[in-house]
């Protein structure tokens, strides 16, 4: 396996520090690969800017930062205008229409999936945003199986929310496939 870099960026409350996670979570416990997971916050935790990297690997990895990601996720306008310049050339870029504007090319394929009015469409809770762009991530890049990502959602996730959240997956998964 080739080491896949990854930069989830959004604003505070969207939920990309557990996606990322979840990610890392699921690379280790359920896939035996080398994964780390490193964050940062902005001013304010909700509402501020957000960034977390993940590093997946099946070689050792000895630095947790992020500097050129191989896929690049940005879930707000400011992220995106913040992080868009770096991205790997030959990367990948995702974003959600309803809160990113693309307005540069750069040197990667860009995807704008309607993530969060799919989420809103189908199940009336943008709580499970963050796990549809997951869902996403691994329907583009194929880097985890889905089911490593259901079976460290079911030990963290109450009961009462793991459908709905398996559902969100679910439709993150199926708009990769009809990118």
């Amino acid at each position: 396996m080739e080491r896949c870099r990854l930069v989830f960026s959004g604003s505070g409350g969207q939920g990309v520090i557990t996606a990322a996670i979840l990610l890392a979570e699921a690379a280790v416990l359920e896939e035996g690969l080398n994964a780390v997971q490193a964050q940062a916050y902005g001013a304010a935790a909700r509402g501020g800017a957000t960034r977390s990297d993940v590093i997946v690997s099946d070689e050792e990895i000895y630095f947790p930062k992020v500097n050129q990601p191989n896929v690049l996720v940005c879930l707000t306008q400011e992220a995106y205008n913040k992080f868009y310049p770096i991205i790997r050339p030959g990367g990948m870029l995702l974003t959600d229409p309803r809160y990113v504007k693309i307005e540069r090319k750069v040197d990667a394929r860009q995807w704008e999936l309607e993530m969060f009015r799919t989420v809103m469409d189908r199940i009336g809770k943008p709580i499970v945003f963050n796990i549809c762009m997951l869902g996403a991530v691994l329907g583009l890049t194929n880097l985890l199986k889905p089911e490593s990502i259901l079976k460290v959602l079911e030990r963290r996730m109450p009961a009462a929310f793991l459908d709905m959240n398996r559902q969100a997956l679910d439709i993150g998964l199926e708009l990769a496939r009809a990118a």
